[in-house]
């Protein structure tokens, strides 16, 4: 993957922070402070995440912050940020120097927030922590460590085998070909949606490892943009095929696909390894749809070929500023101590990223990940944009194109070509 085209300065501009401003925090920061200010040695700081915005995962999080309170004596100022509104408040907020300490990310927006500089080197805590090679990269942005690995996995599909029986494709469908028959015989089921792609702008970054699997590569190692060549086009083609065919259905995001599989009513979506945890925490059924759950290798358009998989994560930074040192001890402990990362795998089923936490016998033993890691994460590749700052805007600009495919106002070909062409001006803006 190429290095981002855009400089620290031009990030600044991009964040709203001019240089002026910038030189002007580093002049006043007071002697001992941190160069945006505050004792970063203070006891206390604050720590922002989705995690706590959700209902799954909102308590287990609350135990950590409030466990290390009381070991450490230490006051924690808690933000909880919708997922999807995360990055864009994430971003205000530092803007306005209201984010301070540790700092939950999504391992796609790490080289959006370290180019705005105001990220705290972890390179030389990163090494007590006893992480993985592949957890120690995904929280890495031009080889310097910004982030500590909190969970690493893949997005992949995940089916129900109990529907596929009842439909009569007992056999993994590993082809495209067999795919879309599995999803045919799905079909004849009263009331089911075989497979709860996302159709929603939002999510529609899931299409990527349906465009590598008919061979467009998105961009090359040299920086080269694919949208638009024919396997871009085929794929959109594809996916255009099965919506037109009610194969997948209209106006589909992660909560939505979540909450219909959970009713049983869904052959196979797309989610990440947490999916599990979220879609039983509402299932109608949770004994049932347990048992029936199983992640499925996505299929590959000839025999051979290797699985897709997007590489999924989160990691933990902290913000140069107030109690940075106790944030930073904080994310180091919260996401390699042992006792905490075992028990946060326990209770969210999301897989630790340090070599002890992944060979303790709780996570060995849980059938659903081993599978999971064998059939999806070990395939998983990163977001083809992720080194880009402008990767959000990158991502919608083809999802809005898909979504004109879908909805019938623009050809595949007219499409991706177009997609293609505005993905290269943000690269290059």
């Amino acid at each position: 993957m190429s290095s981002p085209s855009m400089n620290r300065r031009d990030a600044l501009k991009l964040f709203g922070f001019g240089t002026l401003a910038a030189a002007g925090l580093a002049a006043c920061a007071p002697s001992g402070s941190s160069p945006t200010g505050g004792d970063k040695q203070s006891k206390d700081f604050g720590f922002t995440s989705w995690s706590l915005n959700e209902a799954t995962s909102k308590a287990q999080i609350q135990q950590i912050v409030t466990n290390w309170e009381s070991s450490n004596q230490s006051k924690i100022t808690t933000t909880a940020i919708p997922f999807n509104e995360y990055l864009q408040q994430l971003t205000l907020k530092l803007n306005g120097g209201q984010v301070t300490g540790a700092v939950q990310l999504d391992i796609a927006w790490l080289a959006a927030i370290a180019q705005t500089g105001k990220l705290v080197d972890l390179t030389s805590v990163a090494s007590r922590g006893g992480y993985t090679e592949a957890g120690l990269k995904s929280g890495q942005y031009t080889g310097v460590q910004f982030g500590l690995p909190w969970t690493t996995g893949a997005i992949g599909l995940i089916g129900n085998r109990a529907l596929l029986e009842k439909a009569g494709a007992r056999q993994q469908p590993t082809t495209i070909a067999a795919f879309e028959d599995a999803l045919r015989a799905l079909k004849e089921l009263p009331g089911v949606t075989p497979y709860a792609a996302s159709t929603k702008v939002a999510q529609m970054q899931d299409l990527f490892p349906w465009m590598k699997t008919f061979g467009c590569p998105v961009i090359k190692d040299s920086g080269t943009v694919s949208i638009g060549d024919d396997a871009s086009i085929d794929a959109v083609t594809w996916y255009k095929k099965l919506y037109d065919a009610k194969l997948i259905a209209p106006d589909v995001g992660r909560a939505d696909a979540r909450a219909l599989f959970g009713r049983g009513t869904v052959g196979f979506y797309d989610d990440a390894i947490v999916g599990k945890a979220a879609t039983l925490a509402t299932a109608q059924d949770k004994d049932a749809l347990a048992a029936a759950m199983a992640p499925f290798s996505r299929p590959v358009l000839k025999a051979g070929d290797t699985p897709q998989a997007l590489l999924w994560g989160h990691v933990l930074v902290v913000t140069q500023g107030p109690g940075s040192d106790a944030a930073t001890r904080f994310a180091l402990h919260t996401s390699s101590d042992q006792g905490t990362v075992t028990d946060y795998f326990a209770k969210l089923g999301l897989p630790p990223t340090t070599k002890a936490g992944l060979a303790d016998p709780k996570v060995t033993s849980d059938a659903f990940t081993s599978a999971w890691t064998a059939k999806i994460t070990s395939t998983a590749t990163p977001g083809p944009f992720w080194s880009y700052a402008k990767n959000a805007q990158i991502i919608d600009a083809v999802a809005q194109q898909v979504q004109a495919v879908l909805v019938g106002q623009a050809t595949p070909k007219d499409a991706m070509q177009k997609a293609g062409d505005q993905v290269r001006t943000l690269i290059k803006g």
